[in-house]
């Protein structure tokens, strides 16, 4: 009780540099994954990537805060986990690989542990919801969001 973990999978017909570029522009997730509501930028590395983050998700019951810092190793993954935060832990990646002609496959995967305080009000049914929201599809959306635009 209390983890929300998972992975989802999706094939997509676009390049690995143009999904690349949508995963790495980590300000603009909120507009294609749902649940995310806002990001506010924190700290940028000497590349430019934004490496710190403030983020503000839907959690069903209640908006949750938390303070991620991603690593990036493009084109293939970006990685992040929660420093400070009203969870008790928060770690996910994105992995992409090349399939060729065109094609990319893209894995998100997610490990959230809510802690004791959420754990006690998120749980049974809403757990699957959240899942459902924060894990399963975003792949999918990401799939959208490069075939799309």
């Amino acid at each position: 009780m209390g983890k929300i973990s998972g992975s989802s999978v999706a094939e997509i017909e676009a390049p690995i540099d143009k999904v690349w570029k949508i995963v790495e522009d980590v300000l603009t997730a909120p507009k294609w994954q749902s649940g995310l509501k806002d990001i506010v930028e924190l700290e940028r590395d000497d590349d430019g990537n934004v490496t710190l983050v403030e983020s503000f998700s839907d959690a069903k019951v209640r908006t949750i805060k938390s303070t991620v810092r991603f690593s990036f190793d493009g084109p293939t993954r970006l990685r992040w986990r929660q420093e400070k935060g009203e969870l008790k832990s928060v770690e996910g990646s994105w992995e992409l690989e090349d399939l060729g002609e065109g094609r990319t496959q893209a894995t998100y995967a997610l490990d959230v542990d809510l802690g004791r305080m959420l754990g006690i009000v998120i749980r049974g049914p809403l757990v699957d919801v959240l899942r459902g929201q924060l894990v399963n599809a975003r792949a999918g959306e990401l799939k959208a969001r490069a075939e799309g635009g």
